[in-house]
C-alpha cells in the first residue's frame, strides 16, 4: 500500500488540534514535562523514557477519543519496547520527527536533542529486529513497459522505433511506471505487443515484399519554428527531422503539410522566396518553392508533395525544414517572440514578421521494391549465410539461439528453440530463408520470456520464505535498472558462469555498467519519473502573459534537467548536488530564456551559474514551469512538490466541498491581486488552513519565479513576498533559505531519495519493512560524502535487490 495518505494525513489534521490547543495540552492531560535525554549508564533511551515523551507530547492528539481525526493513529497504549510489532506505525512516526513536522510549530516540543534520541531509540529496535528476521518483499513478475521495450528492441536488433505507435501508454504509481503490480495486462496491450513484432521484425530483417505504407509526424502549435532544428542541414529553420527505418529499397515519397492563419489561409509572410527542403542524412532531395495562394489553387489545402525519391533500406534521418534567408538585424527584430500559433490572433499581430510553419510530414512507400540493403540491424541478425539448402536449417538455428538467449536474458532451452525454430520453418515454407529468420524473429519478440521479467523460483520453497536470486536474474535486474534495458553479451556470459553473485565481479560489471553510455537511463528514465518531468508538457503557458515560451523551451527546460544529473551521476558528485551544484547545461533558446549571455546555437553546453538562487533544480525551469498553471504560479503546486519528491512527505488530498483558489476573487477595490494575496484569502477558510500554513511557506519561497521560471520582482504590480515559516519554524524568505532548510534536513531528503531509487530498482513500493535498509545504505553513503555511486551501490547491494521472496499463502490466493 503506498505510503502517501497514510504517511501525512494524520500529522496535518493534528497541526490543527495541537495548535488550537497550544501548550495546555501537557497540562490538560495531566502530564509533567520530560527533560531526560538518555540513560546515564548506557547512553542510550530507554523505552520508559520514551514511553513518557510520546504520552507528554503526542498522547494529546493522538489519543483514543480523536482517532477519526488523526488517520485512526492512537498513541494512548504505546509501548516503546513493542514498536517492531507497529513497525509502519513507527517508520510513521520516525519519518515525522526527522523532518521537524512533530510536534507541530506552536505545540509544546522537547528540544532538539530529546527527539534525536528519540529517533535513533526507534530506529535502533526497529532495525536490530529486521537483521534477524529479513524481509526481502516480494513482487509479482514486471513486464517491459513502453520504454524498456524500446531500449531492448534497440540493443537486440539495432531498431530505433516509436513504441508508442503500438503500446498503451504506461500506467504510474508512485511517480514510476515499472512498479510490477501496477502493471496492467489486457487484451490491448497484448495485440499492440503483437502488432509491434510483426512490424518490428519486417524493418529488421527488410522486407523483399513491402507494400506501402504512412508514417506521419506533426508538429504542435505551440512549437517554435523560428530556430535551427537539431539533426537538421545547417542554413535552416524549422519543421522537424526524425529518424526513420525503411524496410526495403525502393521509392518513396515525402507530403508537406503547413499551418494555416486563424482565417484559413497560409500563416505567415512574406512568402516570396520561401523554400522548403527534404534531406535524407543531410543530403537534399527535394526543395520546393512556398505559393502563398497554395490554399485557393490546391484542393488538398496547403500540402505540397515531392517527386519519388529512391531510398536504401535501414534507418535514415529525414528533414522537411524551411530555408533561412534571414539573418543579422532583421533576426534580432523577430527573434524576441518566438512565433508560435498558441495564440490563434498571432498571425493578424505579427503578420509582416512571422514565418511559415510546417504541421505535418508523412512519408509514404515503399511505391516499388529494388531490393534490401545491407543494414545494421541485417548484420546483427545474420551472423551467417547458408551457401546451399542443405547449411539453411543449421544456420537458422545458430541465428535465433544467439537472438533468443539475448532477448530471453539466459539459458534457451531445447523446446525453446524448438518452438522457435517451427516458427521459422512456417516462414521459409511461404518463402525464402530470410522470411524465415523474420518469422522466428516476429515470435522472440512476441515470447513472454521477453515480453515479461519472470525470475527463477526454486521449486523447493513454501510459502513466505526468502531465497538468493540466480545470477542470469540478478544479471537482469542490474542492467534494466542502469540501463533500463537487457543485459548485454558480457553480463550474460558473467551471470551464465555464475561468478556475477560474488562482490568483486558484482562490483565491477556494476562500475562498467554505469561507465556505459546507456547509464543515461539514471537521468532520463529514473531522475526524470523522480522528479515529475513528465508533467511538464501537461503545462501551457497562456501566451498573453508568457508570449516567450513554446514548446521547444520546454523540451529544452527537460533536457537541461536530464543532463544536469547525468553530469552529476558520472562525476559522481555528492547528492546534496542536487540542489547546490553551480552549473547546468543550456542551449541558445534556454540560454536567452535565462538570461545568459555568449551561447549560439541547439547543442547544449555546460555554463557555470553565477546566480546563487538559480543553482540546483529548485532554479530549474522544469520543475518550476511543472508546479505551475497556465496562467500564474502555484505556491501550492511547488510546495507539494518539494514536500513529495524531496522529502517524501506527500500531503494529503483535499477535502471534500473546499473551494479551489481559482474561486477566490482576483481583483479587490479595483486592484488585481497577486498569487500570494489570493492565497492568504483562500487560507481564511479553516478546512484550507490546516494544509495550507504547511504546504505554503515551500512554494512562496520560490514565488520569484514566476511560471517559465524567469525570475521577476513584481507579481501583477505588487513586490513579490517569499516569505513564510517553514513548519520546525525555519524562517525562508527566498530559494537560498529554501534550499538550507532542505540541507538542514539533509538526513529526510537522502532518505527520501534512497526510497526512491529503491523503489525504482526493486519495481515495487518501498514499504515499512525495506525502512532498516534504506537507513543502512545512507549511512554507508554518508561515510563516502554521499556521492551517487554509494546509493546505485547500496540498492544494488541490498538483500531487497539481490534475494527474492516466495509469494505469502495469501497472495497466491488472490492470484488463483
Amino acid at each position: 500500500m503506498s505510503r502517501a495518505l497514510p504517511v501525512v494525513a494524520f500529522f496535518v489534521v493534528a497541526i490543527t488540534s495541537a495548535v488550537a490547543a497550544g501548550d495546555q495540552r501537557a497540562a490538560s492531560a495531566g502530564q509533567p514535562a520530560v527533560t531526560p535525554v538518555a540513560s546515564h549508564s548506557t547512553g542510550v533511551m530507554l523505552p520508559a523514557e520514551q514511553n513518557a515523551l510520546v504520552k507528554t507530547y503526542c498522547v494529546g492528539c493522538h489519543n483514543d477519543r480523536n482517532k477519526d481525526r488523526t488517520s485512526g493513529l492512537s498513541f494512548q497504549s504505546f509501548d516503546a519496547a513493542a514498536i517492531t510489532d507497529h513497525a509502519d506505525v513507527g517508520e510513521r512516526m520516525i519519518r515525522r520527527l526527522r523532518s521537524g513536522m512533530m510536534p507541530p510549530v506552536g505545540a509544546k516540543r522537547p528540544d532538539a536533542a530529546t527527539i534525536a534520541s528519540l529517533v535513533t531509540a526507534f530506529e535502533t529496535r526497529i532495525d536490530r529486529a529486521a537483521a534477524l528476521n529479513p524481509n526481502p518483499g516480494w513482487r509479482p513478475s514486471q513486464r517491459l513497459n513502453r520504454a524498456e521495450y524500446q531500449r531492448a528492441v534497440k540493443d537486440l536488433l539495432a531498431v530505433d522505433v516509436d513504441v508508442n505507435a503500438y503500446l498503451p501508454a504506461d500506467t504510474l504509481s508512485d511517480g514510476f511506471d515499472n512498479i510490477a503490480d501496477s502493471q496492467t495486462i489486457s487484451s490491448t496491450l497484448m495485440e499492440g505487443y503483437l502488432r509491434a513484432a510483426s512490424q518490428i521484425s519486417r524493418l529488421a530483417v527488410g522486407d523483399r515484399n513491402a507494400s506501402p505504407t504512412s508514417t506521419t509526424w506533426k508538429v504542435p502549435r505551440t512549437a517554435s519554428q523560428m530556430r535551427h532544428v537539431e539533426g537538421a542541414p545547417l542554413g535552416t529553420r524549422g519543421g522537424l527531422s526524425v529518424l526513420h527505418v525503411f524496410p526495403a529499397d525502393g521509392e518513396y515519397h515525402f507530403k508537406i503539410m503547413l499551418h494555416m492563419g486563424p482565417t484559413g489561409d497560409l500563416f505567415g509572410g512574406p512568402y516570396r522566396g520561401e523554400q522548403i527542403e527534404v534531406s535524407i542524412d543531410g543530403e537534399r532531395v527535394a526543395l520546393m518553392d512556398i505559393n502563398p495562394r497554395m490554399n485557393e489553387q490546391d484542393p488538398n489545402g496547403l500540402t505540397m508533395q515531392t517527386p519519388k525519391v529512391n531510398i536504401k533500406a535501414g534507418q535514415h534521418r529525414i528533414s522537411a525544414v524551411f530555408v533561412q534567408h534571414f539573418d543579422g538585424p532583421a533576426d534580432d527584430l523577430i527573434m524576441p517572440i518566438e512565433h508560435t500559433l498558441a495564440d490563434t490572433n498571432i498571425g493578424e499581430v505579427f503578420g509582416t514578421t512571422a514565418l511559415t510553419h510546417l504541421r505535418d510530414f508523412t512519408v509514404s512507400g515503399p511505391l516499388s521494391v529494388t531490393g534490401v540493403s545491407e543494414t545494421e540491424s541485417r548484420r546483427k541478425i545474420f551472423t551467417c549465410r547458408p551457401t546451399t539448402a542443405l547449411e539453411e536449417s543449421a544456420c537458422a538455428a545458430d541465428i535465433v539461439r544467439k537472438l533468443a538467449s539475448q532477448a530471453y536474458r539466459g539459458t534457451v532451452h531445447a523446446d525453446d528453440l524448438k518452438d522457435l525454430m517451427s516458427f521459422y520453418e512456417r516462414g521459409r515454407k511461404g518463402g525464402d530463408f530470410e522470411s524465415g529468420i523474420r518469422h522466428a524473429v516476429q515470435a522472440i519478440l512476441a515470447s513472454p520470456r521477453f515480453l515479461f521479467r519472470i525470475e527463477q523460483l526454486p521449486s523447493t520453497l513454501k510459502a513466505g520464505q526468502t531465497y538468493r536470486i540466480g545470477d542470469s536474474d540478478l544479471a537482469s535486474r542490474l542492467s534494466f535498472f542502469i540501463w533500463g534495458s537487457m543485459p548485454d553479451a558480457e553480463l550474460l556470459k558473467t551471470a551464465s558462469q555464475g561468478t556475477l553473485r560474488t562482490p568483486v565481479v558484482f562490483e565491477k560489471q556494476l562500475k562498467r555498467l554505469l561507465t556505459d553510455s546507456r547509464s543515461e537511463a539514471l537521468s532520463t528514465r529514473f531522475a526524470s519519473q523522480w522528479l515529475r518531468l513528465q508533467d511538464v508538457e501537461k503545462v501551457r503557458p497562456d501566451h498573453h502573459f508568457y508570449s516567450y515560451w513554446d514548446t521547444t523551451l520546454s523540451q529544452a527546460m527537460v533536457r537541461e534537467t536530464e543532463l544536469f544529473v547525468d553530469s552529476l551521476i558520472r562525476e559522481d558528485r555528492p547528492v546534496t548536488d542536487l540542489l547546490t551544484a553551480d552549473h547546468t547545461f543550456v542551449n541558445e533558446r534556454l540560454a536567452k530564456h535565462y538570461g545568459i549571455p555568449n551561447i549560439l546555437g541547439d547543442q547544449y553546453r555546460r555554463v557555470t551559474i553565477a546566480d546563487v538562487n538559480r543553482r540546483g533544480v529548485l532554479g530549474q525551469g522544469s520543475v518550476l514551469l511543472l508546479t505551475s498553471i497556465a496562467d500564474r504560479t502555484s505556491p501550492v503546486l511547488r510546495g507539494k512538490w518539494v514536500m513529495e519528491v524531496l522529502l517524501g512527505s506527500p500531503p494529503p488530498p483535499p477535502p471534500p466541498n473546499v473551494p479551489l483558489l481559482e474561486e477566490t476573487k482576483a481583483v479587490e477595490d479595483g486592484k488585481t491581486l497577486s498569487t500570494r494575496e489570493r492565497m492568504e484569502m483562500h487560507r481564511k477558510n479553516p478546512a484550507c488552513n490546516s494544509c495550507h500554513r504547511v504546504i505554503d511557506p515551500l512554494g512562496l519561497a520560490l514565488e520569484n519565479y514566476d511560471v517559465t521560471g524567469v525570475w521577476r520582482i513584481k507579481d501583477n504590480g505588487a513586490v513579490v513576498d517569499p516569505v513564510g515559516d517553514l513548519y520546525d519554524g525555519t524562517k525562508l524568505d527566498g530559494p537560498i533559505a529554501l534550499r538550507n532548510a532542505l540541507l538542514k534536513h539533509q538526513d529526510v531528503f537522502m532518505l527520501s531519495f534512497t526510497e526512491s531509487l529503491m523503489t525504482y530498482a526493486l519495481g515495487r513500493r518501498v514499504e515499512s519493512y525495506d525502512m532498516p535498509a534504506v537507513r543502512q545504505i545512507v549511512r554507508d553513503a554518508k561515510a563516502k560524502n554521499y556521492r551517487f555511486s554509494a546509493f546505485i551501490s547500496g540498492v544494488a547491494n541490498s538483500a531487497a535487490f539481490r534475494m527474492g521472496r516466495v509469494a505469502p499463502v495469501e497472495t497466491t490466493t488472490e492470484a488463483r
